[in-house]
């Protein structure tokens, strides 16, 4: 997998070119588990998602990126937030640059009986529930770490950034 690089609150950023829309999903189990996934270019525990691909919508995106890099199909809910800080900048290998959009959503699994989270081998290497009391110690960016927080501490709330 080739690395992109974040930059987050960071003066020293690089001008984005434009915006890159991304979904990703705050699943929850009827165990109030959250569902993390291990990027394999950062070590980085984040919640399953992506970037929106032309012609498809934020729907989509995040029902296909979470069955890709988790193995679990899942039931979008509400929206949990809205990121569009524009110190959170992406530079991709080809040297773009863009400010991210980033829309999350909870989720619950489609069926309760789906097996154990799977990691891809190609985005991730981990995949699993975690309780709510062990996330604190994983390793996570924090942009990411605040769209969890959001997600697990006001789930009826939508937050925007």
């Amino acid at each position: 997998m080739v690395r992109l690089y974040e930059y987050y609150q960071d003066a020293s950023a690089p001008h984005p070119h434009d915006l890159l829309p991304a979904a990703f999903a705050a699943a929850r189990n009827a165990a109030g588990q959250v569902l993390l996934v291990r990027r394999i270019d950062d070590g980085n525990w984040e919640l399953p998602g992506g970037r929106i691909e032309v012609g498809e919508t934020a729907r989509q995106a995040v029902l296909r990126e979470v069955a890709e890099e988790s193995g679990i199909t899942i039931e979008l809910t509400t929206l949990s937030g809205v990121y569009s800080d524009p110190s959170h900048v992406l530079v991709d290998p080809d040297g773009s640059i863009h400010q991210q959009l980033a829309l999350c959503f909870h989720a619950v699994p489609a069926k309760p009986d789906s097996g154990p989270p799977r990691p891809d081998g190609i985005e991730t290497d981990a995949a699993g529930w975690c309780d709510l009391a062990d996330i604190g110690e994983l390793t996570m960016h924090p942009a990411m770490r605040l769209r969890l927080d959001n997600a697990i501490t006001a789930p009826r709330h939508t937050h925007y950034d």
